[in-house]
């Protein structure tokens, strides 16, 4: 998977940024049906909303994975900007 963001580096505080992602069409077909049978009550589902508790759980993941004491931290901030494109490797 491939993933794009556009947003501006200095961007500081708690609003919403749109970030722009290339992924596998099968994934986000099932994702939209999911979307579409999950409106209604009670879960009101958006496929901005699936995507960023989705986002949000691995990031938890990834952290309760780290050992020692910096198990369940959050990752240092960057100090480059973020490569986009192709990952090498």
């Amino acid at each position: 998977m491939v993933i794009y963001l556009f947003m501006p580096e200095n961007v500081v505080g708690r609003g919403k940024v749109r970030a722009t992602f290339n992924l596998p069409a099968e994934l986000l077909e099932e994702a939209r049906d999911t979307v579409v049978a999950l409106a209604g009550p009670p879960y009101h589902l958006t496929l901005a909303k699936l995507v960023e508790q989705a986002l949000r759980a691995e990031l938890d993941r990834l952290r309760s994975e780290r050992s020692g004491r910096l198990k369940h931290r959050q990752f240092p901030a960057r100090s480059e900007p973020v490569r986009a494109g192709r990952p090498i490797g």
